[in-house]
């Protein structure tokens, strides 16, 4: 890896993208230190401290969320708007037809994408902001988190609300907005996969935190020495079986049958049809998230916590994001959401009817039925194992922090090493295609 930034660092264009999208990175992250007017901060991290979900979203969004920044929202909104976009474009032809036209139904979905998205963000922002008003702290009393001039609380004239209102809202979807446009920023001027690195560079500013956090356990108790090693050890442990498992995959081989054109022979080759271990990536656990951060996400809009009385309050106890029934919703349907993943990105009697038209076929499987049912059982085999990978990467912080209480602060867990790990393997492969692609002497070797 660092041999490809070594290789790409020489070459000049390819030195001015990576400078470029180092100087994008930076405006991002001048702009998750600007603080939205009529927030009180302190007040938004106290609420923040007992709400698991806030903190994760926190990390994603690279602490912006936390501090009640212009880039509180991230991508977010942007995430949710493509995950909504491909669930539609199996159901609805004309999306479906889009996505079959090339380069021109690609740039048309993703502004179609662009627009949803900040649909969703006007929602969230308003959520968001119904969820300030109604914040509680530990102690489950009001806290103030709303700030009218030099007055901190949430009884101000009807004037200076909607004023907040329209201004935090606006703060809020404006700065979504933002993260779009400096993501294709990214991708015309610099190495691409722009709103990737945007999430890579987020949640990686995290690490300081982390960093200290391991400190201050030191600091505190030098028997916390051990529990700092072993985390350590976890943490790489993780990065090294996440990017094993990134690169896995099962190879299908492929013969084409030899075919004379005139006096020409075509054909005769031998080849094989990737399927990767982990070819959804983390959109599974985005989508339990999601279904799962749904209840609690709405309560709290209501002003309603896990302190509170009554069934919904017993509700959320129950399905806390550190207790065992959440893990074992969260591992089922994280499995079932790789399937579906799947189901809807491979078509098993299509790659068959493809390797028919072009002579192709698997050894030992004839053309047609028996060639696509020989791919819907590796397929169902493969998703399996990608699957259980996905799910016991996404619980494992869970289940470790109910071991070793001590380590429950952390909230860089899996899904966030598999984000990081899966756009820094991304990132360099895309850097090796477009350093072969100008063939300078020395960078192939």
């Amino acid at each position: 890896m660092f041999q490809v930034f070594r290789n790409a660092w020489m070459d000049t264009q390819l030195r001015k993208k990576i400078l470029y999208t180092l100087f994008i990175i930076i405006l991002f992250r001048l702009g998750s230190s600007i603080f939205v007017p009529f927030l009180d901060n302190n007040a938004i991290s106290t609420m923040m401290g007992d709400a698991s979900l806030l903190n994760y979203l926190d990390v994603m969004t690279g602490g912006s969320l936390g501090k009640g920044t212009l880039l509180a929202m991230s991508i977010t909104p942007y995430i949710n708007a493509s995950i909504i976009i491909q669930l539609l474009a199996v159901a609805i032809p004309p999306l479906e037809k889009l996505q079959k036209e090339g380069e021109e139904g690609r740039r048309k979905l993703n502004t179609i994408t662009k627009i949803t998205s900040l649909a969703i963000a006007v929602l969230q922002a308003v959520g968001f902001y119904f969820m300030l008003r109604n914040g509680v702290n530990e102690n489950d009393t009001h806290t103030a988190i709303l700030k009218y001039g030099d007055i901190y609380d949430t009884t101000s004239d009807t004037f200076s609300v909607v004023l907040a209102a329209i201004v935090i809202v606006a703060c809020f979807v404006a700065g979504a907005s933002m993260i779009i446009w400096l993501g294709d920023r990214i991708n015309e001027k610099g190495i691409g996969n722009g709103i990737s690195m945007i999430l890579f560079a987020g949640i990686i500013s995290g690490l300081p935190n982390a960093v200290n956090y391991f400190i201050l356990m030191c600091k505190d108790n030098l028997a916390n020495i051990g529990f700092v090693l072993l985390a350590l050890i976890i943490f790489i442990a993780m990065v090294w079986f996440v990017i094993m498992m990134t690169n896995a995959e099962r190879r299908i081989p492929i013969q084409y049958a030899k075919r004379v054109v005139g006096r020409k022979m075509y054909g005769g080759q031998s080849t094989h049809i990737p399927i990767k271990v982990a070819m959804s990536g983390v959109m599974p656990i985005i989508f339990a998230m999601s279904i799962l951060s749904l209840p609690q996400t709405i309560l709290s809009f209501c002003g309603i916590n896990a302190n509170s009385e009554g069934f919904w309050g017993g509700f959320l106890r129950v399905f806390n994001q550190s207790t065992p029934v959440y893990a074992v919703v969260y591992f089922l349907l994280i499995i079932a959401f790789n399937y579906f993943y799947v189901s809807i990105q491979y078509n098993p009697v299509e790659i068959a009817n493809n390797l028919k038209k072009n002579n192709g076929a698997i050894p030992g499987y004839r053309p047609g039925k028996p060639t696509s049912d020989f791919i819907y059982n590796s397929l169902n085999k493969i998703t399996l194992i990608g699957a259980i990978f996905l799910g016991i990467i996404a619980i494992f912080p869970i289940i470790l922090a109910l071991c070793v209480p001590s380590l429950s602060g952390i909230y860089i867990g899996g899904t966030t090493i598999l984000i990081v790990v899966g756009v820094a393997l991304e990132t360099v492969r895309t850097l090796e295609s477009q350093i072969m692609m100008r063939h300078h002497p020395g960078f192939l070797d």
